[in-house]
């Protein structure tokens, strides 16, 4: 996995607090947001994000249901927001951001309970494993 990718995850499960995502995120260029905001809509589409989705994920992104990255996911087009997030103005971009991260941990936590219960190679469901070694050897 690459470092953008090992992020997302550890933010979305909770292994990293957001406010450190949040500032990794607004020090990267314009053209850096544009493609973690896709990597994260593909994350979230990956791990079977829906539309029930929405509400718990806007309460745990910290925004209102009312800013704009939150209002299209209410009325169902979860993919197309996800998609046109890359686009949104600066000032929304951190907005979309926490609702990306909150959207793919609702959705990986579901997938993960479905799914993997009984263990799984994804790489992505390692990393807390993976931290606990690290801190062991440190």
């Amino acid at each position: 996995m690459d470092e953008h990718t090992v992020m997302l995850n550890e933010l979305a499960q909770g292994l990293r607090p957001i406010g450190q995502g949040v500032d990794w995120f607004e020090a990267l260029p314009a053209e850096g947001q544009s493609e973690v905001l896709r990597d994260l809509g593909g994350h979230c589409i990956q791990a079977r994000a829906t539309v029930e989705d929405g509400p718990e994920s806007v309460r745990l992104a910290g925004i209102r249901p009312t800013h704009t990255p939150a209002v299209p996911i209410k009325r169902g087009q979860l993919t197309g927001q996800l998609t046109k997030d890359i686009h949104l103005p600066q000032d929304e971009r951190v907005k979309a951001f926490r609702l990306s991260v909150a959207l793919l941990g609702v959705a990986d936590k579901r997938s993960r309970e479905r799914f993997c219960t009984g263990g799984c190679t994804h790489a992505w469901h390692q990393l807390a494993a993976a931290a606990d070694t690290k801190t062991a050897t440190a």
